[in-house]
């Protein structure tokens, strides 16, 4: 008999499968984490490559979505961490989104015991980034299903890091525009503001990086994190991009048809 990860993995190599086999299952945020982590080691055995993470619930109305201050963790492959003008095939995604965050780079180890300071310390820049959102799940499905699904990570996008002291202005102030290209220019689909969105980037960090360290794992050298939500948009073919003031500067994509 199929065991739960069989299915999720089934779910993730197939993710138009049928998934109401997952959802008989009733397991915890915790036990939808461990199987997450289950999921990764699946993945590493099958020989793809951890490339970073990514913390949830920290922005609009996700934030204490699974109970006030739980921020579960994500994984991302390193095959599908791609560089600013990528082109993704919009037909193997089956259904889901774009949507920008904003991606930090690791430059020294953080794990156990790290603080908002040490967090930052850590981070050897920023970059303005699209996370691909894939829904494998059915809407409403229980928080650790939803967990153990790696919060419906596909892959990432990420432009150029710049250091956080060249930064304009504190990272409160940061305002991300989402648009896509049209023949006319660049049409805006939405534009978000970090304050009173988005919870503070390096208490998310280093929150990221304590909650790995409970399960064995730690913020590493050259690792890419992403931290929340701004601009979203659901799959369609076309040149999306993001801009991020304070100087991030600008990350771009394309969904192609094929």
């Amino acid at each position: 008999m199929p065991t739960l990860l069989d299915i999720l993995w089934q779910l993730h190599q197939q993710p138009d499968s049928d998934p109401s086999a997952l959802l008989q299952h009733e397991i915890s945020a915790d036990e939808g984490q461990t199987l997450q982590f289950q999921l990764l080691e699946r993945w590493l055995n099958e020989g793809e490559e951890l490339g970073g993470w990514k913390i949830g619930m920290t922005s609009g109305e996700s934030r204490d979505a699974l109970g006030v201050g739980v921020r579960p963790s994500g994984f991302v492959l390193k095959s599908r961490m791609y560089g600013s003008g990528a082109k993704v095939p919009r037909a193997g995604l089956f259904t889901g989104g774009v949507e920008n965050e904003l991606c930090f780079v690791v430059g020294s180890r953080l794990g156990e015991g790290a603080t908002t300071a040490s967090a930052k310390a850590a981070m050897a820049g920023l970059a303005p980034g699209f996370e691909i959102n894939q829904k494998r799940l059915p809407p409403g499905s229980p928080a650790g299903l939803r967990i153990a699904d790696n919060l419906s990570n596909w892959g990432i996008v990420s432009g150029t890091p710049v250091p956080d002291e060249q930064l304009s202005a504190d990272l409160s102030e940061l305002v991300v525009t989402l648009t896509e290209q049209t023949a006319t220019g660049d049409s805006i689909i939405e534009q978000v503001s970090s304050a009173g969105h988005m919870d503070p980037h390096y208490d998310s960090l280093a929150i990221l990086a304590r909650r790995l360290a409970a399960y064995g794992h730690a913020l590493e050298p050259g690792q890419q994190v992403i931290t929340g939500a701004y601009g979203k948009t659901p799959f369609t073919a076309g040149i999306f991009a993001g801009e991020f003031s304070l100087g991030i500067g600008r990350v771009e994509m394309q969904l192609t048809a094929d």
